[in-house]
């Protein structure tokens, strides 16, 4: 039987905490950005239009936008012991994002090389990992979890990933999630999540439903809480009970999506700790989202309140 999730909208948010608004434990990166004036699959050859080495990652990028809003945050992964893990933990620190919980390993820190389409702002990208930035049980911060308001986890590490989200459901936090593949485990760790945060892909993947509403609801019999994918171009879709809210993509020209996703969880993370509707949460994600891909860069496109309010009021 599935262990069934309480509904996010229930209880208080504003509930008595100690420590950080924000846990994160996951992927943090340093990115290897190579511009191309597109990502023709027929090009056998391509001259590198720029290339730069930028900070980012998943959780930390999410971090990092939620502190810009104003949240507290703390990161409890794991760095390398190389530059690359000193360059992204100083970044993080500069960002108000505070890392004394993480874990520093004497192995390479985890590293991309990102091709972006200088024409469209789409990128792929590849990257390696090294195993031994995993998480034992026993070095989890579960202190720092337990007196937080929100634990965020990605399924990079998810033997982590679950049993950090076990210990923050034990302590009534609340959990969200970044799914952006499927393995075996995936269902287990979703069992763990109050709002589970889907890569466009992922729910068609764990159904076999190609359409993303009949996707999310072929979950609701699984899930409780609130089952929520990011869509690009068209925007963003929850559905909170049996109530879908979708709404659509602010326009932007794209410079470089890298990082969009991430900085849509932050914010939507925000808009959720406010108390916000579903709808406007959704609304305030995507703003964040877009105002991303119009800058280069995973953490190079966290966006400010400021500026999110101006494209809202647009």
């Amino acid at each position: 039987m599935n262990q069934r999730n309480p509904e996010p909208g229930t209880g208080n948010p504003e509930r008595q905490h100690s420590g950080p608004d924000v846990v994160g434990i996951g992927e943090n990166s340093i990115d290897y950005v190579y511009r191309l004036p597109s990502l023709s699959p027929s090009a056998t050859k391509m001259r590198i239009a720029r290339h730069e080495v930028q900070p980012g990652g998943q959780v930390t990028t999410t971090l990092a936008t939620c502190a810009a809003l104003g949240l507290t945050t703390s990161y409890g992964g794991t760095f390398g012991d190389d530059e690359n893990g000193r360059r992204i933990r100083q970044e993080l620190d500069a960002r108000g994002v505070e890392t004394r919980a993480a874990i520093v390993r004497a192995v390479p820190n985890r590293y991309a090389v990102i091709l972006v389409d200088e024409s469209s702002g789409e990128r792929f990208v590849m990257w390696d990992r090294d195993e031994r930035l995993n998480i034992s049980r026993d070095e989890l911060p579960v202190d720092l979890i337990r007196s937080s308001r929100v634990l965020h986890v990605d399924n990079v590490d998810e033997e982590a990933a679950i049993e950090a989200a076990r210990i923050a459901r034990g302590a009534g936090i609340r959990v969200t999630s970044d799914v952006d593949h499927v393995t075996e485990r995936t269902e287990q760790l979703l069992r763990m999540v109050t709002v589970a945060i889907f890569s466009e892909h992922v729910p068609h993947e764990l159904t076999g439903e190609r359409d993303h509403e009949r996707a999310l609801r072929a979950l609701r019999p699984r899930y409780d809480g609130w089952l929520c994918v990011t869509l690009g171009e068209r925007g963003s879709m929850l559905l909170e009970g049996d109530r879908l809210h979708h709404v659509p993509a602010f326009a932007v020209t794209p410079v470089d999506t890298t990082g969009a996703g991430d900085v849509f969880r932050g914010a939507f993370i925000y808009a959720w700790l406010h108390g916000r509707e579903p709808a406007r949460i959704l609304e305030f994600a995507n703003a964040a989202a877009a105002i991303s891909c119009t800058r280069e860069g995973a953490l190079g496109g966290v966006p400010t309140p400021a500026e999110i309010a101006r494209l809202l009021a647009r």
